[in-house]
């Protein structure tokens, strides 16, 4: 039959299924990613405790963040002063801080945006994540994996100029354990 168009196929991933790649600090399970969407990259991570992703920015980059269990610190608003060693505490001028939050907490990071999130308690937290556009997020999560995976001290430089390929611009420094 000339003129049919095939219907087209969704993507279904079951529970515990994607991809994980996987660090000491990391444990990230990519669920969707750009082969299979034009809008975004999604990820279940977890964050263990006393990991702090530190203080960033993405000129491009749309974020979003849902925590599933536990409890993240988190930070989404440009402070009056970024101060380079801590982003805890900060305040906007507006008057927001440094917030705690817990399962069903949604977090929405515009471009431009200085962001964080740690886990300052002794349990594993774990959060869906978003990044658009695709598939930058997962290309940085691969390539920052091989990094730390190479044993011994991370290469502090490797990784300087693995964010900048993805436009992460760091401000306070990450940190894990």
């Amino acid at each position: 039959m000339s003129g049919l168009v095939a219907a087209a196929e969704g993507l279904l991933v079951p529970p515990g299924q994607g991809r994980v790649v996987q660090a000491p600090a990391q444990h990230v399970t990519f669920k969707v990613t750009g082969s299979h969407s034009r809008m975004a990259s999604t990820f279940e991570v977890i964050v263990p405790p006393g990991f702090d992703v530190g203080a960033h920015v993405h000129t491009r980059s749309e974020e979003l963040f849902y925590v599933l269990e536990g409890e993240l610190d988190v930070l989404a608003f440009e402070p009056r002063i970024r101060t380079p060693d801590s982003w805890r505490e900060w305040e906007s001028t507006s008057g927001n801080r440094v917030v705690r939050a817990t399962p069903g907490t949604v977090i929405v990071v515009p471009p431009g945006c200085p962001h964080a999130f740690a886990n300052p308690t002794g349990e594993p937290a774990k959060m869906f994540f978003q990044a658009s556009p695709p598939p930058d997020h997962e290309r940085y999560f691969e390539e920052l994996l091989e990094i730390l995976g190479e044993g011994g001290p991370p290469d502090h430089e490797a990784i300087e100029a693995l964010r900048a390929k993805y436009d992460i611009e760091q401000l306070t420094p990450l940190r894990h354990g």
